[in-house]
């Protein structure tokens, strides 16, 4: 792959996806019903911090390590200092996923508000947020309760956040509390056959729903676990909980090399070849495999695994940030069919992925 292409696309990617922390997208306002009786004004703090911006910020955080560039810091200061200023949200899972790199910034920078924004959620994670039987953590969003339900996605946008203020907080009970979450979700979210993840378990109905292989489902567990691994103080990544990771994470990525399409990327349903290709899921996955690679987790042959997929993303980006074929939202599915007839477009989440997978593979080069 070609650095300077790398970086163009880059560059396009985080100019288009500042303008999106500044706008409000209507479409995914309209979508928030408001489960409580949330009324118009708590909806709308959502326009500028929930998991959308999250994972966009945390691929801010990376480019900004890679390069040093002031102005990348520049934005994110500005980001978080206007949303605190401005009121944040209801806490859920999603709307805590923009924490993790404010908990970074933090280190760089320390501010007074910044740490009372990280305690205060972090407190509520540990202590107040729905549990579910075996004390998971209930993926309660912006639109639904979803009661009694554990998903993928609680493991990126929440559990990474509660392991980060262990670290952070000096809360020995945080990372443990983190590692028992992510070895819970192992055990109600692993396909035995293949390593593979599902998209979700309810424990009202005793099953993993669709039993779908989601793509971005698997994302979030292909870079969360590196992620975590990294994020914590060595003399807590060598016990049994981090042992179980190593093999969980290896398993699945073995089986997505398995599944890779021709052209680089993965099918939105990963045993699905007649599911289409997706963008988003796919651009997390090989930011992971990145990773793993970087981190030993993985064997060197795995390098060409993710730099395939990083050329098929770079075709995807337009001149402009616009990515293209990434599915749009996708909530729980009862039958996998609902998964392929979800449309695709251009979102920001899409941006996101895109940005985390290009750092990683500049990283790589280097």
């Amino acid at each position: 792959m070609n650095d300077n292409r790398i970086e163009q696309t880059l560059e396009c990617l985080t100019a288009s996806f500042e303008k999106f922390l500044n706008v409000t997208d209507e479409e995914y306002l309209n979508s928030l019903a408001g489960w409580d009786g949330q009324n118009v004004q708590e909806i709308l703090r959502y326009k500028n911090w929930d998991w959308f911006q999250g994972v966009g910020v945390y691929g801010f955080w990376k480019y900004y390590c890679y390069t040093k560039d002031v102005s990348l810091l520049n934005i994110l200061q500005e980001y978080f200092q206007r949303s605190i200023e401005g009121g944040l949200p209801r806490k859920n899972i999603n709307s805590v996923c923009p924490l993790l790199t404010l908990c970074y910034l933090y280190e760089v920078q320390p501010n007074e508000k910044y740490l009372s924004v990280i305690q205060e959620w972090a407190s509520w994670v540990a202590e107040e947020l729905p549990r579910t039987e075996e004390n998971g953590f209930q993926h309660i969003t912006s639109e639904s309760r979803n009661d009694q339900q554990l998903w993928a996605d609680t493991v990126f946008m929440t559990v990474l956040f509660l392991a980060k203020t262990g670290s952070l907080l000096h809360r020995t009970e945080h990372i443990e509390q983190a590692k028992y979450q992510m070895l819970l979700h192992i055990k109600y979210l692993t396909d035995r056959k293949t390593g593979l993840w599902f998209h979700g378990w309810t424990f009202d109905e005793k099953n993993n729903f669709a039993d779908a292989l989601w793509a971005r489902g698997n994302c979030w567990i292909t870079l969360a676990i590196p992620e975590l691994i990294e994020m914590l103080p060595p003399e807590y990544t060598q016990d049994a909980a981090c042992m179980m990771l190593r093999h969980s994470y290896s398993k699945q990525v073995y089986a997505l090399k398995q599944l890779q399409c021709e052209n680089g990327m993965w099918h939105t349903l990963l045993d699905d070849p007649t599911s289409y290709c997706e963008t988003s899921g796919s651009a997390g996955i090989a930011a992971g495999i990145f990773k793993g690679v970087a981190q030993g987790l993985l064997d060197s042959e795995f390098l060409s695994v993710a730099q395939k997929t990083a050329s098929a993303v770079l075709q995807e980006v337009d001149f402009d940030g616009t990515v293209h074929h990434v599915s749009i939202g996708t909530p729980m599915g009862k039958q996998k069919e609902f998964y392929k007839t979800i449309a695709f477009g251009s979102m920001a989440y899409g941006q996101a992925l895109s940005i985390l997978c290009l750092v990683e593979a500049l990283k790589a080069t280097h």
